[in-house]
C-alpha cells in the first residue's frame, strides 16, 4: 500500500500517537515502587546513565541534549536519591564520572519492566499482521535514531 498522505500529514499523526503513547507508558509506570518521585527527565537520565554509564556530565548533557548546567543539576537530583554516585574520572583530574548505583539499576529494572508489561498486553490483542507492522514500524524509527545520532 503507498501512502498518498505527504509527509507532514504522517509527521503529524505519528508525532501525536508517540506523545501519547508516551505519557501513557509514563503513566503505567507510576505505580511501580520508586517509580513516582521520577519525573520524565530524571528517568529519561537515569535510563541513560544505566545504558551508557559511567559517563560525565558534559556526555550525559549531549545524549540528553541539554546543557551542561541542566545535567549536572540532574544528577545531582539522582544522587540524593541514592540512584547514582559520582567518582573521579581518572581520565581527567578535575572531571567525574557519573555510575548508577545498584538501586538506581534495580529501579530502571522496574520501571521498563511495567512499561514493557503494560505494552506486551495490548499487543497482544492485535492481529498478527499488525504485530508485524508495528515491528516493521519499530525497525524504522530505530533506524531513524540512529542516523540522527550519527549526524
Amino acid at each position: 500500500m503507498v501512502s498518498t498522505l505527504a509527509p507532514t500529514d504522517v509527521a503529524a499523526r505519528l508525532r501525536l500517537a508517540m506523545v501519547r503513547s508516551a505519557r501513557r507508558l509514563r503513566q503505567e509506570a507510576l505505580g511501580a515502587e520508586g517509580g513516582a518521585e521520577l519525573s520524565p527527565t530524571l528517568s529519561a537520565a537515569l535510563a541513560t546513565i544505566v545504558d551508557r554509564g559511567p559517563l560525565t556530565p558534559s556526555e550525559l548533557a549531549e545524549r540528553e541534549r541539554v546543557r551542561r548546567p541542566s545535567a549536572t543539576r540532574v544528577v545531582a537530583s539522582l544522587e540524593r536519591r541514592a540512584l547514582v554516585t559520582r567518582t573521579p574520572d581518572p581520565d581527567d583530574g578535575r572531571g567525574r564520572l557519573v555510575a548508577a548505583t545498584a538501586e538506581g539499576r534495580a529501579l530502571m529494572r522496574r520501571l521498563r519492566t511495567r512499561k514493557n508489561a503494560y505494552l506486551a498486553r495490548r499487543l497482544a490483542r492485535l492481529e498478527p499482521d499488525e504485530l508485524e507492522t508495528l515491528e516493521r514500524a519499530a525497525g524504522i524509527l530505530e533506524r531513524m535514531l540512529d542516523e540522527e545520532g550519527r549526524a
